[in-house]
C-alpha cells in the first residue's frame, strides 16, 4: 500500500472532500467512546487524506468519526496527514487503517469489497491479496453487500437496524428480508433473537409456517430473555428515542392483540366478554389519539409539518 509522504499539518474542515462517509456506518456508541477520549486527550492521531483521487481536492480516507466529533463541536480545523492514494488504493487503506483495532464493521468492509470489484473491475481474488484476506473471506463480504435489500442497508446507515441483524437478513432471499426486520425493530430483538428466527424462517417449508414466523416472532423465543433495547434512531434524541421504544412496543402488542382476538373470536369468545374488553381497546385508541395530536401540534409550532 503507498505510505505517507507529507508530515501532519492542520487544515480547515471544508477543505476536506467526504465523498467515501457513504461507505461507513454512525455508530452512536462508538462515538461516544471515542467522543470521552478525546475529551481526556484530544484528537491524537491526524485524518489521512488522499491526493491523488482527485488532484483538486483533498479525499477523506481515515477519521470519519473524529470528523464528525470536531464538527459538532464547531470546530473549524482539523490535523491531517496526506498520502498520494488513488481511488483504489484509497478504499484499500480504509480497510488497513482499521484493521488493528477492528475499526469497521462486516458491512463496511463489504461495501468497501464491493466497491472494489464493481467500481475498480478487481477480481475476488485480487481484492483479497490486496486486502491480504483469502477468497472465501472476500466472497462472503461481497454477498453480504450485494444479498441484502437496499432499503434495509439504508436503514442500517441511519442506525435503525444494527450490521450484526445483517448478517443475519443476508441469510434470508430478499422478499422475506424487509418483513423479517420489521419484526425485529418492532420487538425490539437482539442479534442472537434475530439468528433463532431467521433460522426458524429459513426451516418452515410450507408458506403458512413462514408466515406464522412472521407475523408472530414472539412465539419463536420462547424462554428467552426479554427483548432488549437496541440503539436508538441517531435524529432523536433521549426523550424522543423514549417515546418510539413505545411506540415499537405499542406497535408489536396492537399486532399480537389482533392476532388474539381473531384466534378467541373464532373460538367462540361471548358476547358479554367483548363488551367488557371493547372500553378497554378504546382506552388504548384515546391514549394513541392524544398522543397523536400532541406530536401534530409539536410539529405545526416548529414549523417542521408537511
Amino acid at each position: 500500500m503507498t505510505t505517507t509522504t507529507e508530515k501532519r499539518e492542520e487544515i480547515a474542515v471544508t477543505e476536506l472532500d467526504l465523498r467515501y462517509e457513504s461507505l461507513r456506518l454512525v455508530s452512536p456508541p462508538e462515538l461516544g467512546r471515542l467522543r470521552s477520549s478525546i475529551d481526556r486527550m484530544g484528537v491524537l492521531n491526524p485524518l489521512l487524506v488522499a491526493t491523488a483521487v482527485d488532484r483538486e481536492r483533498l479525499v477523506l480516507v481515515d477519521g470519519f468519526k473524529r470528523l464528525r466529533i470536531v464538527r459538532d463541536r464547531g470546530g473549524q480545523t482539523v490535523w491531517v496527514t496526506r498520502s498520494p492514494l488513488d481511488a483504489t488504493t484509497a478504499k484499500v487503506a480504509m480497510v488497513a487503517a482499521n484493521a488493528a483495532h477492528q475499526g469497521l464493521c462486516d458491512l463496511e468492509e463489504a461495501w468497501i469489497v464491493r466497491s472494489l470489484c464493481r467500481e475498480h473491475k478487481l477480481t475476488q481474488v485480487e481484492v483479497g491479496r490486496v486486502l491480504r484476506r483469502d477468497k472465501s473471506w472476500v466472497c462472503r463480504r461481497l454477498m453480504l453487500a450485494e444479498k441484502l435489500d437496499e432499503e434495509l442497508q439504508e436503514e442500517i446507515r441511519l442506525g435503525l437496524l444494527s450490521s450484526t441483524v445483517a448478517r443475519e437478513l443476508v441469510r434470508l432471499p430478499r422478499g422475506n428480508q424487509t418483513r423479517m426486520a420489521g419484526a425485529i425493530r418492532a420487538h425490539e430483538l437482539t442479534s442472537r433473537q434475530a439468528h433463532r428466527l431467521v433460522t426458524a424462517l429459513l426451516g418452515a417449508e410450507d408458506p403458512h409456517a413462514r408466515d406464522e414466523v412472521l407475523r408472530d416472532p414472539l412465539r419463536f423465543l420462547a424462554g428467552e430473555p426479554g427483548a432488549v433495547t437496541t440503539a436508538g434512531d441517531p435524529r432523536l434524541g433521549v426523550g424522543g428515542n423514549d417515546i418510539r421504544r413505545g411506540l415499537l412496543f405499542l406497535a408489536g402488542a396492537a399486532q399480537r392483540l389482533w392476532r388474539s382476538v381473531q384466534r378467541h373470536a373464532a373460538a367462540g369468545l361471548a358476547g358479554e366478554e367483548a363488551r367488557v374488553l371493547a372500553p378497554l381497546v378504546e382506552q388504548a385508541l384515546r391514549a394513541s389519539r392524544d398522543s397523536t395530536a400532541l406530536l401534530e401540534r409539536l410539529a405545526v409550532d416548529s414549523g417542521s409539518a408537511p
